[in-house]
């Protein structure tokens, strides 16, 4: 046999208990790495994500209204005095859990306007029906084009505009009594003393 059709060393194979000590650790190192990821994705809060818009004032849009009794929304709605605008729809989870306090918020006199985000009208009715109707205004969005002017992520996202019609600030997810209490009437007051 000459020595370039003689086998080759075994030199993938194991010489030792090293490589396969080696092989047993690569689960246990991917599975390391995929909870150092998911403890990363945990432990970041979506509601901290800064909006561009920010400071600047709401974008130009008129929404038909998806309610006989109550009319569209416009951005010439915003202003003369701070006002919430929050994005909802009747598939999406978070708002029915959101929306009673929206509706403890709307009862005490704070404006709310909503926004039907992709929602089909019917779905929409059904849903304010169901729970009940906190917003005085409700425009319905239907390819998310004023969504997306808004730089909304996902919903249910509420902004809070001045009585300028600015955008002061942004909430992403459900409004909970505890968000309310920190995060929302604050600023309202705030806003409504300038």
């Amino acid at each position: 046999m000459s020595p370039e059709t003689s086998p080759a060393p075994a030199a993938t194979q194991p010489t030792n208990g090293m490589g396969r000590r080696l092989l047993f650790l690569l689960p246990v190192a991917a599975f390391a790495a995929l909870v150092g990821v998911f403890a990363l994705g945990l432990g970041h809060d979506p509601t901290a994500l800064k909006s561009a818009m920010i400071d600047k004032p709401a974008p130009a849009f008129t929404l038909p209204p998806i309610l006989e009794d109550r009319p569209g929304l416009a951005r010439a709605d915003l202003g003369g005095k701070p006002v919430l605008v929050n994005f909802f729809a009747s598939w999406c989870a978070p708002c029915r859990v959101e929306h009673p306090t929206l509706t403890g918020l709307a009862a005490s006199g704070v404006p709310v306007y909503g926004v039907a985000y992709k929602d089909k009208p019917q779905d929409a009715r059904r849903f304010l029906g169901d729970l009940g109707n906190p917003y005085q205004r409700i425009g319905l969005d239907l390819d998310g084009r004023t969504a997306i002017d808004f730089g909304v992520y996902g919903v249910p996202e509420t902004f809070i505009l001045d009585r300028d019609g600015r955008i002061r600030y942004r909430y992403a997810g459900a409004l909970t009594d505890s968000v309310l209490k920190t995060e929302i009437l604050p600023r309202l007051e705030a806003l409504s003393a300038q």
